[in-house]
């Protein structure tokens, strides 16, 4: 795929070069013509001589040189024969604006684009799309009016019109761009794609992306994690919409009636490493912090202000955003103690008081630079009557430049603090109108900057597990259409992986029941087996603590207090286990198959409670060792696997290898859609854990 064609394209030929104004195919010529783009420009529109004082040709067969990329805005059902065209007239990348297709219905027209496009080798953006700019070579491929600055931040969106606001406010913010592009449908290169050659452009160091949809969560997951963890982290900003989108249709598992919504992309954010923005504003906050300052550990803050309140704010959102507000060594506090008035703050926040001018906040924002506690700073100002606006701002253009740790600046107000906060944006200092969404733009910052000092662990696999028997089980029952297998079932294809089973038997008799009874010996429990039954416990389906001397009647009661329940459920006998140990945590393990993202694991506490409370959690399939942690240490109960009021931790490790093997058992066998392992019982530190009951679903 040439990406040199798409972004520094020689030559450029524009098919559907319109002469009426305010058009797609007139701006997109006018843009290219008259925005500083050196190369060859060829409207093409057979109806037409000249355009913007340029020669226009009937055709791209007229064109008297090859070509690199071609802009298209033409009805949808030409595009693919203009691709071909272009392709013989040596194009390598194409940008076709058209609509008509996947949006409107037209999935065939849009395959036959893709298809064309990969059979001629040939890079496409779109269709459906604003078009692409490249402010380094002043080349604004699209039909939106502004070329952007020069910068260093990479932005994709799928949406067109979101992308001529963003171009607005980004001006307005000084904020350059190293490329700019509406992918639209995404026919053939999508935000993976993209993300992939941003890791390699040197022109880039910040990834921003406004995404309604992604595919391929775990290619994904693997792809920004490595940029992540390279020589060079690039962090990658999603403003993701559709955020509380309720799943498409009722899934009878745990696992599926809990993954609905946002929690699947949730969780692709959280284990890729990739930041997540709420709005256009935050995503902004995020582009510029990163952007303009060197990544470095920024957890413990320093605030300066010349207003107490704010302050005040600022604290609150730095402790609530998990940061830490820095403790100034003695030393610092005694030179702050040598300038400022008696009525100053020295501890953090340093109220330098409202009559501070531009020489005490610069003397001040120098003490704290120093100070080795001190990771990165928080500038307040609230404009009165004897503040140096301009003056001040300038003294903190002057330090950033002399220091490296992270600052951020919050000029409150508008129109009285716009010199100033004019010349910060010019200097490339992060700046914001209040307190809050400053610190919540540097939390981000020093969040990625710990995310990158997490080691990238390779997944987790085991070389015990029995991969031919589960294939075995599942192609029987897909010879004989059978896609759920209760519990009897389930706990077989566990076994095979290795799980922490309790010993377990059918029984199809009361003859049986005693038989197997005898054969376990202790305290014994017992499930009803169907296949139409899924919640056992809700229809009498479920005997605890009996004798192997009880086992025959138990048998017999509980077959005839299910079917009184359930008459027409077919009952298949009944499931004899151990008694399982009686000072476990209840805790669930689930799969659960989306068809665009990939497979999530959800963790999280089980049993009856696990509808009700809902305290779960969730990865994508492979999980590497942190991520199988993060699964039991990101619930709100998390503290119980410590050990509370009196009880024994719970055995970590054991609930590790659990995920470990489930991730590795969805991974081998990618037709399980939905599994449930519910519950797992947590023991206490060094005793493991223990499979309760599970269900597994494949395609």
């Amino acid at each position: 795929m040439n990406f040199n064609a798409l972004f520094y394209p020689k030559s450029i030929a524009v098919v559907g070069a319109s002469r009426t104004p305010k058009t797609v195919g007139n701006d997109v010529v006018k843009n290219l013509l008259t925005q500083g783009y050196e190369g060859n420009v060829y409207p093409v529109n057979p109806k037409a001589d000249e355009l913007f004082g340029q020669k226009v040709y009937g055709s791209i067969a007229e064109i008297p040189e090859d070509i690199d990329l071609v802009v298209v805005a033409i009805p949808a059902k030409f595009v693919s024969q203009i691709i071909n065209e272009a392709a013989d007239k040596g194009a390598q990348a194409a940008i076709v604006i058209s609509a008509g297709f996947k949006e409107t219905g037209n999935l065939e027209l849009e395959q036959e684009l893709h298809d064309v496009c990969q059979k001629r080798n040939v890079a496409l953006i779109g269709p459906n799309c604003l078009g692409v700019i490249n402010p380094e070579i002043s080349m604004n491929a699209s039909f939106a009016c502004l070329m952007p600055e020069m910068g260093n931040v990479a932005f994709i969106s799928q949406s067109g019109a979101l992308c001529t606001a963003v171009l607005d406010y980004a001006k307005d913010m000084s904020l350059g761009f190293s490329k700019f592009m509406s992918i639209g449908n995404k026919a053939c290169i999508d935000e993976l794609t993209l993300i992939r050659y941003f890791a390699q452009d040197p022109h880039t160091d910040v990834i921003a992306i406004y995404a309604e949809q992604l595919e391929e969560a775990p290619a994904v997951i693997e792809a920004i994690q490595e940029i992540n963890h390279s020589d060079h982290p690039k962090p990658v900003i999603v403003l993701k919409s559709g955020r509380t989108e309720a799943g498409a249709s009722a899934i009878a598992s745990h696992t599926g009636s809990l993954s609905g919504g946002d929690s699947a992309y949730k969780a692709l954010f959280e284990q890729a490493g990739i930041i997540r923005a709420n709005c256009v504003r935050e995503l902004f906050d995020y582009a510029q912090i990163l952007a303009r300052n060197p990544l470095v550990k920024a957890h413990n803050v320093a605030v300066i202000t010349n207003a107490g309140g704010p302050g005040v704010l600022a604290t609150d959102e730095i402790i609530s955003h998990n940061l830490k507000m820095a403790e100034l060594t003695e030393e610092s506090k005694a030179k702050l103690k040598e300038f400022l008035p008696p009525a100053a703050s020295l501890n953090n926040p340093i109220d330098v008081l409202g009559d501070a001018k531009a020489d005490r906040y610069e003397q001040t924002l120098r003490v704290v630079l120093e100070d080795k506690n001190t990771e990165s700073v928080l500038i307040l100002l609230t404009p009165q009557s004897m503040t140096e606006i301009t003056a001040t701002a300038e003294a903190i253009i002057k330090l950033k430049a002399e220091y490296k740790k992270p600052i951020v600046v919050s000029f409150m107000g508008r129109e009285t603090v716009k010199p100033g906060v004019d010349l910060l944006r010019s200097a490339d200092v992060t700046n914001t109108p209040f307190p809050e969404p400053a610190v919540c733009a540097l939390a981000a910052f020093s969040h990625y900057a710990d995310w990158t000092q997490i080691p990238n662990l390779p997944s987790l696999k085991y070389e015990d597990v029995d991969k031919k028997t589960v294939a075995d089980i599942f192609a029987k029952a897909k010879a004989k259409g059978q896609t759920s297998f209760p519990e009897a079932e389930a706990v077989e294809i566990l076994k095979a992986y290795k799980f922490p089973v309790l010993d377990s038997a059918v029984a199809h008799s009361p003859e049986e029941a005693t038989a197997i009874a005898e054969q376990f010996g202790g305290r014994l429990a017992m499930k009803i087996v169907s296949p139409d039954i899924l919640h056992k416990s809700d229809v009498g389906g479920v005997v605890l603590d009996f004798s192997p001397e009880e086992a025959a009647a138990k048998y017999q009661s509980m077959l005839e207090t299910v079917a009184s329940h359930k008459p027409k459920a077919k009952l298949e006998g009944g499931l004899i286990m151990q008694m399982a140990p009686q000072d476990g945590v209840e805790v669930i393990l689930g799969v659960n198959k989306n068809p665009s993202l990939g497979t999530t694991i959800m963790f999280g506490l089980g049993g009856i409670y696990v509808e009700v409370l809902k305290d779960v959690s969730f990865a994508f399939a492979p999980l590497n060792e942190n991520d199988a942690k993060r699964l039991i240490t990101s619930l709100r109960s998390a503290k119980i696997f410590e050990g509370v009021r009196g009880q024994d931790p719970r055995d970590q490790t054991a609930l590790i290898e659990c995920l470990g093997r489930l991730s590795q058992l969805v991974t081998d066998f990618p037709e399980i859609t939905e599994l449930d392992i519910n519950p797992l019982l947590a023991l206490p530190q060094g005793q493991g854990a223990k499979v309760l009951d599970a269900r597994i679903m494949i395609e």
